[in-house]
């Protein structure tokens, strides 16, 4: 990785960028302290993708395949006080009902 201060990036920003380019990360200092990276543009893509819930959900699949393919796997248990009865019904109700 090549090294540069900010002082010296401003006046050599067009050679560093093509180092960057060229696959060489660029970091950027200032006081001898990182303060950013000149990347390219593909690994930025990369490292900067984003993805959908449904790649998560894909990958958790997968990733669990053995659990969701049990025939005797009934789901999660959802704990008690999260079970909404009536009198929470009731309340959530009269929350949008009042203006």
């Amino acid at each position: 990785m090549c090294r540069a201060t900010i002082y010296e990036a401003r006046n050599k920003f067009s050679s560093l960028v093509k180092l960057a380019e060229s696959g060489e990360p660029v970091e950027l200092t200032r006081h001898d302290k990182p303060v950013a990276v000149i990347i390219n543009w593909e690994e930025y893509e990369q490292k900067c993708k984003k993805k959908s819930f449904f790649d998560f959900l894909e990958k958790t699949r997968a990733e669990y395949a053995d659990v969701f393919d049990d025939p005797d796997f009934d789901g999660i248990p959802i704990p008690k006080d999260e079970i909404m009865d009536e009198a929470y019904i009731k309340k959530i109700d009269e929350m949008w009902s009042e203006e």
